[in-house]
């Protein structure tokens, strides 16, 4: 399946051996969500923003990370970006992990952002099961889409990130895969029992929310275990949307990076 692409990329040209850097979004996000960190790489860098499949304004199918990981190795291909540097947020980081550990040449080197290769994630999206059986008007607007999802949603967050979701104007309606996002929340929330042996050995960069229960002492070792070769930043007073509460320090983190990658 090919994604949906939003490409940035600096006025001037870019050497000829410089990486291109792959953006992958998080549970209900778009390739937009990341657009402070794209901007800033895309001054030096050629990035491409994906919507992952049944997100933004990529095709619907049934979600797994073997898909999504696909779906992405793919879209890189005709977009010729392999190898690239593969930065995934949340859902979006365990598609990237799941890129490298199964195709390792087509990711030179991969930042994984508040989220472990093990189960868990995405508690304060605790969606009501219902939820794609709302009834639409005939017209909506943003205040309206917050009237509609505001007895489903009470937190104001995942509120505002639902919205983008709906297509507004006349005929109004989920313009996301929802009912496969849905029936796929198990796997999704998941981690799927990989190969023995598999692993990545590229320098892989970990970053994570001091405030954000997503990324503890737990997973550790599976983490030594599946990228040898990796470190963990964390971000003071940051939670699970790191790169939104602090993006600065956040884009400082992946530069400092980026710096060191041959």
């Amino acid at each position: 399946m090919l994604l949906n692409v939003s490409e940035r990329g600096p006025d001037h040209p870019t050497p000829a051996d410089a990486l291109p850097v792959v953006l992958l979004h998080g549970l209900f996000g778009r390739a937009r969500n990341l657009g402070f960190v794209q901007r800033k790489l895309a001054t030096t860098r050629r990035t491409l923003a994906m919507d992952l499949r049944n997100h933004g304004n990529s095709p619907h199918g049934p979600m797994s990370y073997p898909a999504m990981a696909q779906d992405v190795l793919d879209t890189m291909a005709h977009n010729h970006a392999c190898p690239a540097i593969v930065l995934g947020h949340s859902m979006g980081g365990k598609t990237a992990m799941m890129l490298a550990l199964t195709h390792p040449s087509a990711v030179r080197a991969l930042i994984v952002v508040d989220i472990a290769p093990a189960q868990g994630g995405f508690d304060r999206l605790d969606l009501p099961e219902n939820l794609d059986k709302i009834q639409f008007p005939a017209h909506l607007d943003l205040h309206g889409t917050n009237d509609l999802l505001r007895p489903f949603i009470a937190n104001d967050a995942v509120r505002q990130l639902m919205a983008q979701n709906i297509r507004q104007g006349d005929n109004p309606g989920w313009a996301i895969g929802l009912p496969e996002i849905l029936a796929a929340m198990p796997d999704i929330m998941g981690w799927p029992q990989l190969a023995p042996g598999l692993r990545y050995d590229g320098p892989t960069l970990f970053i994570r929310g001091e405030n954000s229960p997503y990324i503890s002492p737990k997973n550790y070792p599976v983490m030594q275990a599946l990228f040898p070769n990796h470190r963990l930043e964390s971000i003071h007073g940051a939670g699970h949307w790191v790169h939104a509460d602090a993006p600065r320090r956040f884009t400082e983190l992946v530069e400092e990076f980026l710096a060191d990658i041959p």
